[in-house]
């Protein structure tokens, strides 16, 4: 019938949007240990960590390296996440070119990957401090600042828990889909604990709508078997947020066929 053919389709549709999603996002993992661990015993943040430093330093590194470029390399799928990803960063600089006051300011950003925001606020005079867990992204980083005459910027590489300091403004963005739900508000926290001004942070909210498309994935596997991509609820990052003393500003949402972030921008209580 018509009907079944509706649920049919958007099934199939689902599945696929799913795998590409996660696939995209995530390392894929492999092997028979990776296989027999499920659910909340699968493996430790310290394993998360590890498995997300060697993914984005081999072949993890080399694709995101041309979805964040203007490659011509890249399949409609990451395309499509590239433009989403752009779309956010522009919101970024859009927020913070209508408050006109970056210039000078230090900024720190977590997870910078190859500077896609780190470089253009540092074009905007912002004093930039941008780390991230793989050290070929941060190093690809710091070769695209150098490559436009930005030479004052910091790159590094570490993980969101070793990040100390203070600074005006702490940005986070499309990082949290590699991080465990359960350590999520912690690392808000912690983030928090570095500005003294502003949070701008982005993940994959954990909505009914996402969280169906996730368990129908599961029914259609890709090669990996498996992969790890959370998703977050969006009243935890806003409770995390409010404990450490800040409340949300603006907000945004960016979705596009393969590409899904919550955006928001959390001001400290003065």
């Amino acid at each position: 019938s018509l009907e079944m053919m509706k649920v049919a389709t958007f099934v199939l549709a689902a599945a696929a949007l799913l795998e590409y999603n996660v696939n995209a996002f995530a390392p894929q993992r492999t092997g028979s240990l990776s296989s027999k661990i499920s659910g909340s015993t699968r493996l430790s943040v310290v394993d998360d960590k590890t498995e997300v430093r060697e993914y984005f330093n081999t072949e993890g590194f080399n694709r995101w390296n041309k979805i964040y470029s203007e490659s011509d390399e890249v399949n409609d799928v990451q395309l499509d996440i590239r433009k989403g990803h752009d779309q956010t960063i522009q919101k970024i600089i859009n927020w913070i070119s209508d408050d006109g006051d970056i210039a000078g300011k230090s900024v720190c950003d977590c997870g910078c990957g190859v500077g896609s925001l780190a470089i253009p606020l540092a074009k905007m005079g912002a004093k930039i401090s941008a780390s991230d867990i793989s050290d070929a992204m941060s190093t690809e980083a710091e070769r695209r600042a150098k490559e436009v005459g930005i030479n004052d910027a910091t790159f590094y590489t570490s993980d969101l828990e070793s990040v100390t300091g203070k600074y005006n403004t702490v940005t986070c963005v499309d990082v949290a889909i590699h991080y465990p739900t359960e350590k999520m508000s912690e690392m808000v926290g912690h983030l928090c604990s570095l500005a003294d001004d502003r949070l701008i942070i982005s993940f994959a909210p954990d909505t009914w709508y996402y969280s169906i498309l996730k368990k129908i994935g599961e029914f259609f596997p890709g090669p990996s078997k498996t992969t790890r991509a959370y998703l977050h609820k969006e009243d935890i990052v806003r409770e995390a947020v409010a404990k450490a003393g800040f409340e949300i500003a603006r907000e945004e949402m960016t979705g596009t066929n393969f590409y899904f972030s919550r955006l928001l921008e959390a001001k400290r209580v003065k």
